[in-house]
């Protein structure tokens, strides 16, 4: 294995400080963003740690939690004539019996775009009813509540799927036998949200929270903080990016969100509902709730599929390669279950760089 880092002594370093801090016992430490996942195992890290630190994936991937229902309500608008927009990685998640993607090959107007923005472009250059699968987590919230803001046109509607990420950490603390000694928070959505969300599940759970960002030596340096804050008894809050996020987050996009969404309870596949999880459009833009506009209330679907782990991998259970369909019939290019699919989805990642490289 040749490490990818461009400072080995600095490496060598946070390597010497996590053995000097770890403590004499397994611990568990969970982030939760696919591209911590990416750096993880594309640079071998797991390897370089000792053996007493087991670092798992949460519900850190978009795409996998996406629940069953919206993508059937994506589905079921597409068939009714409507123009159904999505992000890249969405196009392949399996519903309950299509994917977008079959949709698409089957006729239906079912597009790609990278923003929200994007499918208002197409909906100004149309007629048609255009519909956005709003997905992501509080880093895409903002992009979605400016485009509604702005006064869209009338042929434009959303299909409203934004997670919280802060509920979805305090559930896996809930989770029985579940274990969870410390997490490395996502940096990107802590742009957004700054670090004080997080101050109350580590209050609650007695768990350090590092804010972490996306080098190789971002990741040690958050484990290397995290293993001190076990050691020393000190479950706090603590940023480990400070060139990005700062305390208070980004006011201007919190104060979108609040604008245009209101918290509710939120769906994710393959966890359930979890509490304060989700955002549900205001009553000033109802009109552009694409699941009101096309009166569809769709069940929730078969989220766990028979034999699949991705409950179990979504939740820092279970890694990839426990799954006894992983890399054979549950592959990227034919995924079975929502974690194959994905820059961002663990079975994904596995599959592409391996989960557990060694010296």
């Amino acid at each position: 294995m040749k490490f990818k880092f461009k400072d080995k002594e600095r490496a060598r370093q946070l390597v010497g400080v996590i053995e000097d801090y770890v403590p004499d016992r397994g611990i568990k430490i969970v982030h939760v963003c696919g591209t911590h996942e990416v750096t993880i195992t594309n640079n071998g890290l797991r390897s370089l740690l000792p053996q007493e630190i087991d670092i798992r994936e949460g519900p850190g991937c978009p795409v996998c939690v996406t629940p069953t229902r919206d993508l059937d309500a994506a589905v079921k608008i597409a068939r009714e004539g409507a123009i159904v927009t999505a992000f890249g990685d969405m196009m392949n998640v399996p519903g309950t019996d299509y994917s977008l993607n079959d949709l698409k090959s089957e006729g239906a107007d079912v597009r790609l775009v990278y923003s929200a923005s994007d499918a208002v472009e197409i909906a100004r250059s149309t007629q048609e009813e255009v519909v956005f699968l709003g997905v992501g987590f509080e880093t895409t919230a903002p992009m979605t509540a400016a485009v509604l803001a702005e006064d869209p046109p009338d042929n434009f509607s959303i299909i409203p799927s934004n997670k919280l990420i802060p509920p979805a950490m305090a559930s896996l603390m809930e989770l029985p036998k579940n274990n969870v000694d410390g997490f490395i928070a996502p940096g990107h959505v802590s742009t957004i949200i700054g670090c004080q969300p997080y101050e109350p599940i580590a209050e609650k759970y007695e768990v350090p929270i590092v804010v972490g960002g996306f080098e190789p030596l971002d990741i040690l340096y958050s484990i290397a903080l995290i293993v001190k804050g076990i050691s020393t008894g000190s479950p706090t809050v603590e940023n480990g990016y400070p060139r990005a996020v700062n305390y208070g987050g980004n006011p201007r996009s919190q104060k979108l969100i609040e604008d245009v969404f209101e918290v509710d309870s939120g769906l994710w596949r393959g966890i359930g509902r979890i509490p304060a999880s989700g955002l549900a459009l205001r009553d000033e833009y109802k009109s552009h709730d694409a699941l009101v506009k096309f009166d569809v209330d769709p069940e929730e679907g078969e989220d766990v599929l028979p034999n699949c782990l991705c409950p179990q991998v979504l939740t820092a259970r279970a890694t990839p390669d426990q799954c006894g369909l992983f890399g054979e019939a549950c592959t990227p290019d034919h995924p079975y279950g929502p974690c194959m699919v994905g820059e961002e989805a663990m079975c994904n990642i596995w599959f592409k760089y391996g989960g557990r490289p060694q010296l």
